[in-house]
C-alpha cells in the first residue's frame, strides 16, 4: 500500500483530537466543585459528570475501531468529531445535572468512534522505522491530555470569560473540534473501506451489559446504602464477560466480523500489556479525589489546584521522552521501573497529606508530582508499544479499540472506585480521607508491578506477527 504523502501532517490533526479528548476526560475535574455549588448536584452526580464521559467513550471504542476497518478511518473520525463537538455545545448549555451528565457520555461516544482511528492509522500508514516516532507522539497524548485538562479547567473556571464560568470548559471545544474536522478533511487519505460484513450486534449487546453491571454499582452503591442487588449486578458482570468471550469465537466460527478477534487474544504482549495498563490507569483514578481534597477541604482556587499538578505534565514530557529513546529489549524493565517511581510518588503524596493536614502546599507536593508525570509518561509510552508489537494492519483496528478501551475504562473504575472510598471515610475528616484513598492507590499500582511478569521480555522480531490468516509468527523471550 502506498503511504499518504500528508501521515504526518494527517497524524498531527488526529493527536490534537486525542489531546482534546484527553483533555475534556479531565477538565472537569476542578470544575466539580463549582458545578455542585451552581447545578446542585450531589455526590454520585459528581461521580457521574467525571466517569460518565469514561464509561460512554469506553464502551463505544471497540466498535469504533471495528467500524473504522469496515467503512473507513476517515470517515469514522469525521462522524466522532461532529458527535463529540455537539454533544460540547450541549455540555456548555446544559440547564440541569441531567442533561450535563447525558451530555458527558454523549461526548464519550463521539470521542469512542474517533479515537480508534487514530493507532489504527498509525498501525496502517507508517511503516517500522517510522512508527516509534508516530506511536510516542499518540502516547504522549493520553497523559499530556490528563493532565493539561486538570489545568484549563481551573484557568477558564476562574477566568469566567464572558460570565460562562464553568461552562467555558465545554464550550471552549467548540473552535477546536470545527479546526480538527477541516484539518483531517484536508490531510487523511480515503482508503477503501473493508469488506461488507456488518458489526456483531449480539456482542456490542454482552460487551456492553457486561460493562454497565460492573461500573453503575461501583458509581451508585454507597449513595443508595448498597442495596442488595448492586453487589448481584457486580457478580453477573463475570458470566457476561465470560458469555461474551463464547459468542465472539461462535461468531467468528460462523464467518462472521467479531468485536474483538480470538486471536488477538493470544498475543501475550497485547493481554498481558492491558492487564498492567488497566491497574496503571486506574490508579491514576485517584487525581479526582486529590483535586476535591484541595479545593473542598483546602479551600485553594481552582487555578491552584490546576498549578499544583503543573511539574507532573513535565514529568510526563520527560518520561515518555525517555520511553521513546530506550532500545526495544529494555521495554518491560523500563516499565517495572516506571511504576515504581509511581507507588513511590503516590505514597509520597499520601504521607504528605496525612502530615500536613491542613498545611499543605503546593511546594510540599512538587517532588513527588514530578515523579508522578515521569512514572505516568514512561509507563503508558512502553505499555502501549508492548500491548501492539505483536499486532498487524488487518486487526489494527480491533487492536487500537482494545487498547483505549483499557486506558479509558479503567480511568472510570479508578474515580468510581476511589470517590466510593474517599466519601465513605470522609467522617474522619478530608486529609485523613484523602491520605486514605491515595494509599488504596499505591497498593493497586503494587498490583500492577506484580502483573509485569506476564509481560514480554523483548518485542517480537516481527511487528506484524498476526498476519492476515491470524496465525503468529513473532516469539517473545519468556
Amino acid at each position: 500500500m502506498e503511504r499518504s504523502p500528508l501521515r504526518w501532517w494527517a497524524l498531527a490533526v488526529m493527536v490534537v483530537a486525542v489531546l482534546m479528548d484527553m483533555v475534556d476526560n479531565q477538565i472537569v475535574t476542578v470544575a466539580l466543585p463549582t458545578i455542585r455549588h451552581r447545578l446542585g448536584a450531589g455526590e454520585a452526580s459528581l461521580q457521574w459528570i467525571s466517569a460518565g464521559y469514561a464509561l460512554g467513550f469506553g464502551v463505544t471504542l471497540i466498535t469504533g475501531g471495528r467500524l473504522g476497518d469496515r467503512y473507513g478511518r476517515k470517515r469514522l473520525f469525521l462522524w466522532g468529531m461532529a458527535g463529540f463537538t455537539a454533544a460540547s455545545l450541549v455540555a456548555g448549555l446544559a440547564p440541569g445535572v441531567g442533561v450535563l451528565i447525558a451530555a458527558r457520555v454523549a461526548q464519550g461516544v463521539g470521542s469512542g468512534l474517533m479515537v480508534p482511528q487514530v493507532l489504527s492509522f498509525v498501525q496502517a500508514e507508517f511503516d517500522e522505522d517510522e512508527r516509534p516516532r508516530a506511536m510516542a507522539c499518540y502516547a504522549a497524548a493520553f497523559p499530556l491530555g490528563g493532565l493539561a485538562g486538570p489545568l484549563l479547567g481551573g484557568l477558564l473556571t476562574q477566568a469566567d470569560v464572558l460570565g460562562s464560568g464553568w461552562r467555558a470548559i465545554f464550550l471552549v471545544n467548540l473552535p477546536v473540534g470545527v479546526a480538527a474536522a477541516a484539518g483531517a478533511l484536508l490531510t487523511l487519505p480515503a482508503r477503501p473501506p473493508g469488506p461488507a460484513r456488518r458489526v456483531d450486534p449480539g456482542g456490542l449487546v454482552l460487551l456492553t451489559a457486561a460493562l454497565f453491571a460492573l461500573f453503575y454499582p461501583l458509581v451508585q452503591g454507597r449513595e443508595l446504602g448498597w442495596p442488595w442487588w448492586s453487589a448481584a449486578l457486580m457478580a453477573a458482570a463475570v458470566p457476561l464477560a465470560a458469555l461474551f468471550a463464547r459468542q465472539q469465537r461462535a461468531h467468528a466460527r460462523r464467518g462472521g466480523e467479531p468485536l474483538i478477534p480470538p486471536e488477538l487474544l493470544r498475543c501475550r504482549g497485547l493481554v498481558a500489556g492491558q492487564a498492567v495498563t488497566f491497574a496503571v490507569n486506574t490508579a491514576v483514578g485517584v487525581f479526582f479525589v486529590i483535586s476535591l481534597h484541595m479545593q473542598l477541604g483546602l479551600g485553594w482556587s481552582p487555578l491552584r489546584a490546576a498549578l499544583t499538578f503543573l511539574p507532573t505534565t513535565l514529568g510526563i514530557v520527560v518520561g515518555n521522552a525517555v520511553a521513546l529513546r530506550a532500545a526495544p529489549r529494555a521495554k518491560r524493565p523500563l516499565t517495572v521501573a516506571a511504576i515504581v517511581t509511581l507507588v513511590a510518588s503516590l505514597g509520597a503524596m499520601a504521607a504528605l497529606i496525612a502530615w500536613r493536614g491542613n498545611a499543605l502546599t503546593p511546594w510540599a507536593l512538587l517532588a513527588p508530582a514530578l515523579g508522578f508525570g515521569l512514572g505516568n509518561g514512561a509507563s503508558l509510552n512502553s505499555l502501549m508499544t508492548l500491548s501492539l508489537s505483536e499486532v498487524g494492519p488487518r486487526h489494527a483496528g480491533a487492536a487500537s479499540g482494545v487498547v483505549t478501551t483499557t486506558v479509558q475504562l479503567a480511568t472510570a473504575t479508578g474515580i468510581a472506585l476511589f470517590g466510593t472510598v474517599f466519601f465513605s471515610r470522609l467522617d474522619s475528616g478530608f486529609p485523613a480521607a484523602t491520605a486514605q484513598t491515595t494509599a488504596v492507590s499505591t497498593g493497586v499500582l503494587a498490583v500492577a508491578l506484580a502483573l509485569t511478569a506476564a509481560l514480554p521480555r523483548a518485542r517480537p522480531a516481527d511487528d506484524s506477527s498476526v498476519r492476515e490468516n491470524g496465525t503468529m509468527t513473532g516469539v517473545s523471550e519468556r
